[in-house]
């Protein structure tokens, strides 16, 4: 690899982004500005922010490698995404966010939802849950862009944490949402011309279309014995029904990510950046077709690794990746692309990690001075200006703090974990938000008890389950282990079963039960969210 001439790429992407951070920071006068991009992001831009919000190097590298071990079944996530991350987040849920939210003035997610609920408690609690559970999924994401920077570069993985960890964090300290988004746009953009372009060159690699997925097929024979014996029967079919892999593949992954996308804090307040609802309905096509080039571009690629690893050493994805997944991806694109698409697949990589990092930041950020701290209670327009500059320099406090975490986490944090890890967040903010957001939207008659009810149960569930039942997060969480001797309280299938089919559920039945027995929202308040 020319270092020099790589290094003058980024540095010319790197000046791109932070005049884009800087346009941000011109066009932020208050806070709403800083936390909701002012209501008047372009359709073009919000749907490219989405997804590129959406899709970070946990979908590129973390469940591409992933795709590496259970093959083209992840394929179903891509169909959930576009599903139900695309067509019933926009149309179903992102109009009404837009309305209600700006009939009730709200500027972050969990502020909508103590709004509608009439609950500061709702809003402290949700604010609470991001600030301590995302930074992990930040983490996760930022393993993936050091682990490709120190693969590339050569460099200290710890080095490159740090350095790229300082640059995500200036521009969206100083730009706000807008900066965020301006510069998602851009990011996004870059990830898509990278992704489609690997998919060719990869097809071109094994010989074509129908001689790549053939020879992937052939391999179903090299499956190793470990991952026969938990189900797996060739990397073209999903894995046996029932089985321990089939478990990890359906509901960690499928159903953890695929159905957790509704309810992301970071992903939700886009919906209340636009004007109107016409231009969700612009936004829904780009965002589908994003998010198809980017999550079946990554899985399909990382399924056919196997394939061109097989030809060249002999060995499987996971093997010639030492065991660790997050490697696969980065292994395959440094042994068969070109070096010229080295650059363009490490800005893509750096596009996809800046871009959602910096949205995690920023809802970090916005989570502790709103809503944990309340310093952007409802004021008047007046105070608002006279304010909006302490609201935001607790916010940016925030992001600091948050950045600190996530670099700490993404340095402790074991090998294999980025898909993982990234499961893990959205099942919480599944558990935790989806059935009252769900009802907020859409059930005038749902109570703040059922919402504050339905909101616990998720939580205590999902902590419960992720530290002392479900055997992959509980061996590597440790508590169980500590307290029992035990990788898990319960034998299979239970062990193999992901929080978010407990917890979800239970949510959704405390918050409707309780709901139904206890006193709905004032009608003023329900009046004023649905005019």
């Amino acid at each position: 690899m020319n270092i020099p001439l790589f290094s003058v790429i980024v540095i010319i992407y790197l000046i791109v982004v932070g005049y884009l951070g800087y346009l941000g920071y011109k066009g932020t006068k208050t806070s709403g500005d800083y936390m909701i991009a002012g209501r008047q992001i372009h359709p073009y831009v919000m749907a490219i922010s989405y997804g590129a919000t959406f899709i970070s190097t946990s979908a590129i590298v973390g469940f591409g490698g992933a795709a590496g071990v259970f093959g083209m079944g992840l394929l179903w996530l891509t169909f959930l995404n576009i599903g139900l991350g695309i067509a019933v987040a926009f149309i179903l849920f992102g109009k009404r966010t837009r309305r209600i939210g700006l009939n009730l003035d709200a500027h972050t997610f969990p502020e909508f939802l103590g709004r509608r609920y009439d609950s500061k408690f709702i809003q402290v609690l949700g604010g609470v849950v991001i600030f301590v559970f995302m930074p992990l999924y930040t983490g996760v994401v930022l393993i993936g862009a050091a682990r490709f920077i120190e693969g590339t570069f050569n460099l200290n993985f710890v080095l490159a944490l740090t350095i790229f960890s300082i640059i995500v964090a200036a521009y969206v300290i100083v730009g706000g949402l807008k900066g965020v988004m301006y510069t998602d746009a851009l990011q996004g953009s870059i990830m898509f011309i990278g992704m489609i372009t690997l998919l060719v060159l990869t097809y071109k690699s094994l010989g074509g279309i129908i001689p790549a997925h053939q020879a992937l097929t052939d391999l179903a024979s090299k499956v190793p014995d470990s991952l026969a014996a938990g189900g797996h029967q060739g990397w073209t079919t999903m894995p046996l029904l029932g089985s321990p892999l089939w478990w990890s593949l359906v509901s960690t992954i499928i159903l953890g990510v695929g159905i957790g996308v509704l309810a992301q804090p970071q992903l939700v307040v886009r919906f209340m950046s636009v004007k109107s609802n016409k231009d969700l309905n612009r936004a829904v096509l780009i965002g589908g077709i994003f998010i198809l080039a980017m999550t079946g571009v990554a899985f399909v690629v990382g399924s056919l690794s196997n394939a061109f690893f097989f030809k060249q050493t002999g060995n499987i994805a996971i093997a010639e990746a030492g065991g660790n997944t997050d490697l696969i991806i980065p292994t395959f694109i440094n042994m068969s692309m070109p070096p010229w698409f080295v650059y363009v697949f490490m800005l893509t990589l750096l596009a996809a990690a800046m871009s959602t990092i910096s949205s995690q930041l920023h809802a970090i950020g916005t989570s502790f001075s709103r809503d944990m701290l309340g310093a952007g209670t409802k004021m008047s327009e007046k105070d608002e200006v006279i304010k909006s500059g302490k609201v935001i320099m607790i916010t940016k406090i925030g992001v600091g703090i948050g950045i600190v975490i996530s670099v700490v986490l993404g340095y402790y944090l074991p090998i294999s974990i980025i898909a993982k890890g990234t499961a893990l967040f959205f099942g919480v903010c599944a558990a935790v938000f989806l059935p009252m957001y769900i009802c907020g939207l859409y059930w005038k008659r749902s109570s703040k008890a059922g919402a504050i009810s339905g909101m616990v149960v998720g939580l205590v569930t999902s902590v419960f389950w992720m530290f002392f039942i479900h055997k992959s997060n509980a061996a590597m969480l440790k508590l169980v282990v500590v307290l029992t001797g035990k990788e898990s309280l319960l034998g299979f299938p239970w062990n193999a079963v992901d929080p978010i089919l407990i917890a979800l559920p239970l949510s959704f039945i405390v918050t409707i039960i309780v709901t139904l027995f206890t006193r709905p929202v004032q009608k003023e308040i329900v009046d004023r969210c649905f005019k």
